[in-house]
């Protein structure tokens, strides 16, 4: 059950208090007109009977009784009318009040509660963009130094730290990647023309071959950091993309003994050509690298009334569903997968490109070994 609104919340302890508070003066109301109606005609009826019991001397008593009562019936009567008179009128001009109170208190809540509204909006834009660039944006609430506006300088304050944070998160990966690319390819350059020398030892050549393997790794490695870090900023131009079309390009690019199967329904969204490129080309290469022998690799794309959906499902060792999630995180690999082994930013790096582009990646681990991996983008 979905739990009111903190405004109606508010309306309705505005309201109820002043229905309550209007009762009770209603009440003591009533108790004070019943009084002063006793006071004002418990005397001339007093007298009315007094001077009735001397005029009928001689008259049976039994007459003068009844008129008696019936004078008093009649004083009782008119109290009983009065009081009901009041309790009815002033019940109904209560709930006229109290509902045009109510309505005031919905007014004057929703306006107290505006800069609320406003904080909460920002928040939920700043949690919905996921890329941290929604950290740029801030409140600045403008009105009287009060709590609100003081929360939501807090709130801005808050941002501020977030937003350097991520920026120098960024910077630092990008630099540092940027740093690592130039004495990588030095060092690739020296082995291949000491290689190429006339005469080199086939125990050099190995050794060679071995340093050129783990200098190619480390070049990947930092291209994946370069990429993942490009990702996450989201400072890319957007255009028309067919899904579809990449997913069949990087298919046919795909050198490799395991089986291949496609069907590529049409898939447009907006986005990065080249991102939305290498977010395919990581799904397809993760999917043939953690691979068994003889095992397979089916690619689908399919459009729905709001999102294109690009589903990449292979054979391969069980995972756990507990560690599926963590295939997401950088550096993190399946407890068991196979001989072959990555960089460990494939998936991050699928991931944050679909969050740069307003989408989603998940995964989940087949009952028969492998993952089927979904991404959904917006359609155009």
């Amino acid at each position: 059950m979905k739990s009111w609104t903190l405004r109606a919340r508010l309306t309705i302890l505005y309201g109820g208090l002043f229905l309550v508070a209007g009762a009770v003066l209603l009440g003591v109301t009533y108790l004070l007109v019943q009084n002063s109606l006793a006071t004002q005609l418990d005397g001339p009826t007093d007298a009315r009977i007094a001077a009735l019991r001397v005029s009928a001397v001689g008259a049976s008593g039994r007459d003068v009784d009844q008129l008696v009562a019936e004078i008093q019936r009649q004083q009782q009567e008119v109290r009983s009318a009065a009081g009901r008179a009041l309790l009815t009128q002033g019940g109904i001009a209560l709930l006229g009040v109290g509902l045009l109170a109510g309505a005031s208190g919905w007014l004057l809540a929703g306006r107290a509660l505006r800069p609320v509204q406003r904080i909460r909006e920002t928040a939920q834009r700043i949690a919905a963009d996921g890329t941290g660039n929604g950290l740029h944006e801030r409140i600045a609430l403008v009105g009287a130094d009060d709590d609100v506006k003081q929360l939501a300088d807090s709130f801005d304050e808050m941002l501020d730290r977030l937003d350097r944070s991520f920026d120098g998160q960024r910077r630092f990966v990008a630099n540092a990647s940027h740093e690592l690319r130039t004495p990588l390819a030095m060092n690739r350059v020296l082995v291949d023309v000491a290689l190429g020398e006339p005469g080199v030892p086939d125990q050099t050549k190995e050794l060679g071959a071995s340093l050129l393997a783990v200098n190619r790794r480390h070049e990947q490695l930092i291209e994946g950091l370069l990429l993942l870090a490009e990702s996450e900023s989201a400072a890319f131009d957007t255009q028309p993309v067919d899904l579809a079309a990449i997913a069949a390009e990087v298919v046919e690019a795909t050198s490799t003994e395991l089986t291949l199967s496609t069907t590529l329904g049409a898939a447009s969204t907006i986005g990065d050509p080249v991102l939305l490129g290498r977010l395919v080309e990581n799904l397809v290469e993760n999917a043939v690298r953690y691979n068994v022998p003889g095992g397979s690799v089916d690619v689908r794309t399919t459009r729905g009334p709001e999102q294109v959906v690009l589903t990449v499902t292979n054979t391969g060792p069980v995972v756990l569903d507990s560690e599926v999630e963590a295939l997401f995180e950088p550096f993190r690999r399946a407890r068991v997968r196979t001989e072959q082994r990555g960089s460990g930013l494939g998936l991050s790096i699928v991931r944050a490109v679909a969050k740069a582009h307003g989408g989603e990646a998940v995964a989940q681990a087949n009952p028969d070994g492998g993952l089927t991996v979904r991404v959904s983008l917006p359609t155009t």
